[in-house]
């Protein structure tokens, strides 16, 4: 996003339930936890980066499947 970005403070726990920095603005804290969530049980991982002043990249990584 291009949003003005997570402080390395609030990056250790973004993915905690319910924790936002955005309450006031309706918040719940719950999105990025449902989707570590779901991201863990489908076996990947979700990386964040994040940069002051210029916004945030979530990058989700998924195993290959072998399925045919």
């Amino acid at each position: 996003d291009e949003g003005i970005g997570i402080s390395e403070e609030d990056l250790q726990h973004i993915r905690d339930p319910f924790f936002t920095t955005k309450r006031d603005l309706g918040g719940t804290g719950l999105g990025l936890s449902v989707s570590a969530r779901i991201v863990k049980e489908h076996n990947g991982t979700m990386k964040i980066d994040s940069v002051i002043g210029k916004g945030t990249v979530a990058t989700l990584y998924f195993p290959a499947s072998n399925r045919v």
